[in-house]
């Protein structure tokens, strides 16, 4: 998984941002059209998409809502558009914040340095019986030490980072095992199955991960 997705037709500026996130050692990838973006999201996924609006051909609002629609990746929105209503648009489809531009490139690096802090270097991940410690890597239930493997372990994260949204098969699979992967797609259905072993009450009546027939999986 890449850290920042850059999604700006701006070539000049989308490399000058790429090679400060670069210098502060974020892996970034850069994309100019909404098209790119959505296929290398899915291929490779990202932990933040710095996403311009005015791209040619489809629209940055409508990467917001796809990439929404599968999973809670923070999005930083970076646009010319200033009105209220583009702001208003861009934050109920679900994006984290809205920068006009021209931005200062110390605050920009400032907001994605606190987006990063916030969603993924806090030490613990907590949901209800589950906790989980990112730092030493172990999983728990109702306190008691869970015996995963590091696959497992990656894949429980997840789910829980995402709770409540379904995501897709595809996305899973490329973000826990890579898009360059020799496992086969089939292997996510068994380490579901394993979690589920050890995280439900009844694993043949799962209450924590459903199956979204045709899609994919959501914890809840």
């Amino acid at each position: 998984m890449i850290d920042i997705l850059i999604v700006e037709d701006n070539k000049e500026l989308a490399k000058l941002l790429c090679d400060f996130l670069q210098t502060e050692n974020y892996t970034v990838s850069i994309a100019d059209t909404a098209e790119k973006a959505l296929l290398l999201y899915e291929k490779y996924g990202a932990r933040l998409v710095v996403l311009d609006i005015m791209l040619p051909g489809a629209d940055g609002f409508s990467v917001c809502k796809k990439i929404r629609m599968q999973s809670n990746t923070p999005i930083l929105i970076v646009s010319a558009k200033t009105e209220k209503d583009d702001k208003l648009t861009g934050l109920n489809l679900g994006a984290d914040d809205y920068i006009e531009k021209p931005y200062d490139i110390d605050i920009m690096l400032a907001k994605i340095s606190g987006i990063f802090k916030r969603r993924y270097l806090l030490d613990e991940l907590n949901d209800e019986d589950i906790r989980i410690n990112k730092i030493n890597r172990i999983a728990y239930k109702n306190n008691i030490p869970l015996e995963l493997t590091a696959k497992e372990f990656d894949l429980l994260m997840l789910l829980i980072e995402n709770k409540g949204r379904v995501l897709s098969k595809e996305y899973i699979f490329n973000t826990i095992w890579g898009s360059d992967s020799f496992s086969e797609p089939q292997t996510l259905t068994v380490h579901i199955k394993w979690l589920r072993q050890k995280i439900e009450e009844n694993p043949k009546n799962p209450q924590k991960i459903l199956t979204a027939w045709g899609v994919g999986y959501q914890y809840l």
